[in-house]
């Protein structure tokens, strides 16, 4: 299977396509734009949710659902808003099919037009602080700590699975609070947690720091972001947390009475991942003989497959499988037992290997008369004989040796890849040549901020929260400089 791989050598994109592929993680559908996740993708996709759920439901949010279609008069309440999302949205302008007057073709019933157009949400901050105005009177009823997991529609022209789809899956916080101060503490609060998920679990370091005007979210005073350094130098936005400030209370007249009686709008919070962090996962850590997934987001951590020869041999191996097999799973270890007689094993080791399952473990009749196992690792595609003997225990210590492992060559990565720079001639060559994160001073402007990303493609993925920044000239403009910003390329 992995000579059906291109390399990343050879073409990065083809090779990001070919690993979503091979690994039956998602395919084209019939919609323009649109993706069919497959049952191996979306499993992955579920363990990310389940642990993100449960940090939210950790830090106090619950679950709500709002509606998919949202009046178009609700967009016209926020100008920023709308002029961020306007070219994106997809409108529905009719309720009704009917047939043509040959009764042969389906045809829209021009008679069933809605007075109101209705949006098919790109975002739910309209629709949801809509909905809070009926919710909120005084400061009891606050704070409002409210995720929604849901599918989102942005009519992308271009598109490529995960990363940037027509619709895809994501959750979106949307707070309410009674002052600034609480409102800024969210804020920073779920960027954090999205960079705990991001490292802990994806194994994917990232760098934290606020966007520029130019590149904050459609409607917010500020947004937060993590940035992730893909293995092609490019950068990938990983989540973003946004202040709103009072901008869409102040627009859906969202006002509560405080404690001294006085009355006052509501200060707002919205943050988001999506399946984009599925792209994420893939383009960090994933090699030219499949996918590479860390183990606490497998959703099959090991699979045990029998060698034998003789079918006589088979139920002495199965009973040793299954028997590891309940250890194994005893400890929480995710487990399969691949037993399937229409496969070779030579062709289920490349299977998993391209699905890029954490552990192998191979049994056979040599095994049973030596109590021993082979295991392989895809991290490093390493293999070693090891005693059945302590089993659970050396595969537990192997699973986290192999997260860390996985990280840690992540970071390394972004280490070799990152320079600071303060020559433009330099910064030109980087960005053309090698890619990465380049930290360099910019003189806070947006015409810089243009002028650069014109003439290299490179964006300011973040300015980082500093204490003590470190002030300079701008590489481009040589004004002064407050601190270094992140520049990269990026998807």
């Amino acid at each position: 299977m992995a000579k059906e791989i291109t390399s990343r050598q050879e073409n990065y994109s083809q090779w990001y396509n070919d690993i979503v592929n091979k690994a039956d993680l998602a395919e084209n559908s019939p919609v323009r734009g649109c993706m069919v996740i497959k049952p191996h993708g979306y499993s992955i996709w579920e363990k990310m949710q389940g642990v993100l759920d449960r940090m939210f439901k950790d830090t106090g949010h619950t679950n709500a659902y709002f509606p998919l279609f949202i009046p178009k008069s609700f967009f016209s309440k926020e100008a920023s808003h709308v002029e961020g999302f306007a070219k994106e949205c997809a409108v529905v302008t009719h309720y009704r099919l009917t047939t043509d007057e040959d009764g042969k073709e389906i045809i829209v019933d021009k008679n069933a037009r809605l007075d109101e157009e209705l949006i098919v949400r790109p975002t739910s901050e309209t629709i949801i602080w809509h909905t809070y105005k009926g919710w909120i009177q005084s400061y009891r009823d606050l704070p409002i700590l409210v995720n929604q997991w849901a599918n989102i529609v942005r009519w992308e022209m271009r598109t490529r699975l995960f990363l940037r789809t027509a619709e895809f899956l994501w959750q979106e916080g949307h707070t309410a609070h009674a002052t600034k101060e609480e409102a800024l503490e969210e804020t920073r609060r779920m960027i954090d947690v999205y960079a705990d998920f991001a490292e802990n679990w994806m194994a994917m370091p990232v760098l934290k720091g606020t966007k520029t005007d130019a590149e904050r979210f459609a409607g917010a005073i500020q947004t937060y972001t993590i940035e992730a350094l893909m293995q092609d130098g490019k950068a990938l936005q990983s989540g973003t947390s946004h202040f709103l400030g009072q901008n869409f209370a102040k627009a859906f007249d969202v006002k509560f009475t405080d404690q001294s009686g006085t009355l006052d709008y509501v200060w707002a919070t919205s943050w988001g991942v999506s399946t984009r962090l599925m792209g994420a996962l893939i383009m960090a850590h994933s090699d030219d003989n499949g996918l590479v997934v860390p183990p606490k987001l497998a959703p099959t951590q090991v699979v045990i497959v029998p060698i034998y020869k003789k079918d006589a041999q088979l139920d002495e191996i199965s009973a040793k499988a299954h028997e590891i097999k309940d250890q194994l799973q005893q400890k929480g270890i995710t487990v399969k037992y691949d037993d399937r007689d229409t496969q070779t094993p030579g062709w289920k080791f490349s299977e998993y290997e391209m699905k890029g399952v954490p552990l192998r473990l191979a049994i056979g009749p040599r095994d049973i008369q030596n109590a021993t196992l082979e295991i392989a690792r895809r991290d490093t595609l390493e293999k070693e004989i090891i005693s059945q003997e302590g089993v659970a225990d050396h595969i537990e210590q192997l699973l986290a040796d192999i997260q860390k492992g996985i990280y840690e060559k992540a970071l390394r990565f972004r280490e070799e890849n990152t320079y600071y720079v303060d020559d433009y001639e330099e910064f030109k060559q980087i960005m053309s040549e090698k890619g990465g994160f380049v930290w360099a001073h910019w003189d806070g402007t947006e015409e810089t901020e243009l002028k650069i990303k014109e003439e290299t493609k490179a964006t300011i993925r973040l300015v980082p929260v500093e204490e003590n920044p470190e002030p300079g000239k701008c590489i481009y403009s040589g004004k002064p400089s407050k601190q270094r910003v992140v520049f990269a390329r990026a998807y």
